[in-house]
């Protein structure tokens, strides 16, 4: 069951983990560290109408976001689980843990969450009903469902993410463990000891996604402290020894970003360390790391320190999509970093590869999850209908001999070859009549390479090899029609056979060189993720910053705003 609205659900990796991480089971064991129960007293008669009202009605007017129908399920399973009695209130004082939730909300920023979500402005104000005298029975049952409700959208959005993916992505749909999010909070943390402790198993467990956090933190610091002093552009390159106006400004930016050390000092020319830092900087851009100061990298250097806070919180938000653990360990691939990952149980990268992907303006690849079943050793390249009518038969009306040429094939859906020689006037009118199909024969030349990797989904999208290999020197490499291109072909084929019986490093290269079509079923079916994150942090704690290459950012960061608000 694919579900969402009123649970929390156990998720997984994002780009650079698959672990065999603790569950949510597991971990409630381990966060088991409940104190003796406080049950607050039954509310009165009158008390109890007013909570029965507010819950049924799914409105509290004293929420930032009134409306919590989307909420209101797990909401009502809450108040359920004793009675109808109050869950953070104690002979007429805030709890413990009603005080530790309520810290939490109002840091939620720092989840790259929105505090605001969680009424994390409102809590300083509510929170002086309790000064001097008892609350009375009616403010008690606000604060309380004000609580409930702020920390379910909480605990739900660190879990599962603000956004439903499928809003922006219809084919990235991952199935996710079922867990009653009021149940939950009732059970595991209105009596906990400390709750930062029993929500952390609702979060990714995956080192990606703290290291994440961590930048997060350093760059919300940053954006505090930026002092907006753009570098001026060039009109062309200014290569290593050249001379550029706002040497000082350049050197202060990469000091500040990270990427020069404190102790440079401003040089005559454009040289020497501040070239190095200026590649430093390069590098975690998704820029040719050269040390050419060009437009482009200046652009990059003058982006807004909250524009890159932005990236990061879209990438926890993406983290949080996915599922927490998978039955084989998966493949990953991020579109802006146009990199391919493999990963093994313990939750590192065993390959890390170059990709190409589909062009940003025409032929985007999917978002999208999906099970590698078979792979094709020396495939055919069946002609998609949309590039047999965009450009093969275009040239075939141009050069009849086109098919010959560019060892291609005309035949029938069933398999039948009609002609691999000079097309005839009839023969392009039944291709153009969609009624015959174009092939390209396997070979050195194919567009496919020699392999391809099958995870059958609507799209017809798979990975596969490629004859066009200086395509891997490029920086940004966005050449496909959509399927992804992999840079170490043989390397993917033995690690995706690894426990196919029989397959050595032998046996695959002997298939490579075999000239004959060849699929093999994978025994283990392995978990294929595309996923699309701007932002990563790497083993070496560094943030790494990529092009919003599709406008998934911009179309992402729209929702993120609107999640709540847009329902109230």
């Amino acid at each position: 069951m694919k579900m969402r609205a009123g649970v929390f659900l156990a998720a997984a990796v994002f780009f650079y983990a698959c672990s065999g991480s603790t569950s949510l089971k597991a971990g409630r064991s381990q966060a088991d560290n409940h104190q003796e129960s406080t049950r607050p007293e039954l509310l009165s008669a009158e008390g109890q109408r007013e909570l029965h009202q507010i819950v049924d009605s799914s409105k509290l007017a004293d929420l930032q976001w009134p409306n919590f129908s989307d909420q209101a399920l797990a909401v009502k399973e809450f108040y359920e689980e004793d009675g109808y009695r109050l869950g953070w209130s104690y002979k007429g004082k805030p709890t413990p843990q009603a005080l530790q939730s309520i810290d939490l909300l109002e840091n939620a920023d720092g989840k790259g969450l929105d505090s605001k979500d969680y009424d994390g402005l409102r809590w300083p104000e509510r929170l002086k009903v309790w000064e001097g005298a008892e609350a009375a029975e009616t403010d008690l049952v606000k604060f309380d469902v004000a609580l409930t409700v702020s920390a379910i959208r909480y605990g739900t959005d660190l879990h599962l993410g603000k956004v439903d993916p499928r809003t922006l992505h219809k084919d990235f749909d991952p199935e996710r463990e079922k867990h009653n999010a009021g149940t939950f909070l009732w059970k595991y943390v209105v009596n906990a000891k400390n709750v930062s402790e029993v929500l952390t198993p609702i979060e990714p467990p995956y080192p990606g996604y703290k290291r994440t956090l961590v930048a997060l933190q350093k760059y919300l610091q940053l954006a505090k402290q930026e002092v907006a002093d753009p570098l001026p552009q060039v009109a062309k390159p200014v290569m290593p020894g050249g001379q550029y106006p706002a040497l000082d400004k350049l050197v202060h930016r990469l000091q500040f970003l990270g990427d020069l050390p404190a102790s440079a000092s401003v040089p005559t020319a454009y040289s020497g360390e501040v070239v190095d830092g200026v590649k430093n900087f390069q590098s975690r851009h998704g820029l040719e790391a050269a040390g050419k100061l060009g437009p482009q990298t200046i652009a990059e250097l003058n982006v807004s320190l909250n524009d890159r806070v932005e990236s990061l919180r879209l990438t926890l938000e993406r983290w949080r999509w996915v599922p927490h653990e998978f039955a084989q360990a998966p493949i990953i691939v991020n579109i802006p970093e146009f990199v391919l990952r493999t990963f093994n149980k313990p939750g590192e990268p065993t390959l890390t590869m170059p990709v190409v992907v589909g062009r940003a303006m025409r032929n985007q690849t999917p978002v999208m999850e999906e099970s590698m079943k078979y792979l094709i050793f020396w495939p055919y390249w069946n002609v998609p209908p949309s590039i047999l009518r965009g450009e093969i038969i275009p040239k075939i009306a141009k050069d009849p001999g086109y098919v010959q040429k560019n060892n291609f094939e005309v035949a029938t859906y069933s398999g039948q070859v009609v002609t691999d020689g000079v097309v005839s006037e009839e023969v392009l009118s039944q291709l153009r009549a969609g009624k015959l199909m174009v092939r390209q024969k396997p070979g050195p030349k194919n567009a496919l390479g020699l392999i391809k990797f099958i995870f059958p989904n609507d799209q017809n999208i798979y990975l596969h090899s490629t004859p066009a290999q200086a395509l891997f020197g490029e920086t940004r490499r966005d050449f496909s029609h959509g399927c992804i291109r992999v840079g170490d072909p043989k390397a993917l084929a033995e690690w995706v056979l690894r426990n196919n019986p029989g397959w050595t490093r032998d046996r695959v290269e002997a298939a490579f060189k075999a000239q004959q079509e060849q699929q093999v079923n994978l025994v283990n079916e392995i978990p294929v993720l595309i996923v699309y994150g701007t932002a990563i942090v790497k083993d070496d704690g560094r943030a790494y910053f990529f092009d919003d290459l599709y406008g998934y950012d911009k179309a992402l960061g729209k929702l993120y705003v609107q999640a709540y608000s847009s329902k109230s």
